[in-house]
């Protein structure tokens, strides 16, 4: 596995990188001290399969280098690290597509858990951020039993670009559809999950444990 982290501290960077080290197997760590510099290193070929991004970065506000990697690059998943735990800095870097958010005051394990989630296809937030959002109610568990069999598998590919963070245009554009039947398909899907929102969408797949792998289909169905 290859895995770029970005932080621009370089003592909690190491402390990382030796976690990472000492938990996922073979894995191959590349160290960046600004979103710049992990920038022009993907850009000249390095290949990641994740980016640990640190939010607050020289240079940026608010979720902004989430942002500002979310548009250059958003091939690569991003899993951010913050010492900022507010739940809107968490909602706010999922609209835009992170796949997850570990606090910096977090336990040790959490890291390495976070990590195994999202490399499988999930979207790791952490408890402080679910437990202020209203809990699922029976309708939504309903919805979590009977997902499979009450989305299309169009939908599905659907809410799998939601969940990556693609507005309705690039997932109009990458199923070829268009713009009005993504947003009859997006209507439906927050029907079927009892959301109202895409944020809530994600939020609630992750309280359910269903992660990106369970929403691929073997082959794109005709629109």
């Amino acid at each position: 596995m290859k895995i770029i982290v970005v932080d621009d501290h370089p003592l909690y960077r190491a402390g990382v990188v030796h976690t990472l080290h000492a938990t996922v197997p073979d894995v191959e760590v590349t160290e960046c001290g600004s979103v710049g510099a992990a920038l022009e290193r993907l850009d000249a070929g390095l290949e990641v399969q994740l980016m640990i991004l640190d939010l607050q970065m020289p240079g940026f506000q608010g979720t902004d280098s989430v942002r500002t990697v979310r548009a250059r690059r958003p091939d690569v998943p991003v899993l951010v690290l913050s010492a900022n735990e507010d739940p809107k800095i968490v909602r706010e870097c999922v609209e835009l597509g992170a796949y997850g958010f570990v606090p910096k005051s977090a336990p040790g394990d959490m890291l390495p858990s976070a990590l195994q989630l999202v490399m499988s296809g999930g979207v790791f937030l952490p408890p402080s951020s679910l437990s202020v959002d209203v809990p699922p109610n029976p309708a939504q568990h309903d919805a979590w039993s009977k997902l499979g069999a009450r989305l299309t598998d169009r939908q599905r590919q659907v809410l799998l670009g939601i969940v990556q963070g693609k507005p309705n245009k690039v997932i109009a554009r990458d199923l070829n559809l268009s713009d009005a039947t993504v947003k009859t398909h997006v209507s439906h899907i927050f029907d079927a999950l009892v959301v109202s929102s895409r944020t809530e969408a994600v939020y609630a797949l992750a309280r359910a444990g269903i992660g990106i792998h369970d929403l691929e289909v073997p082959a794109a169905p005709r629109a």
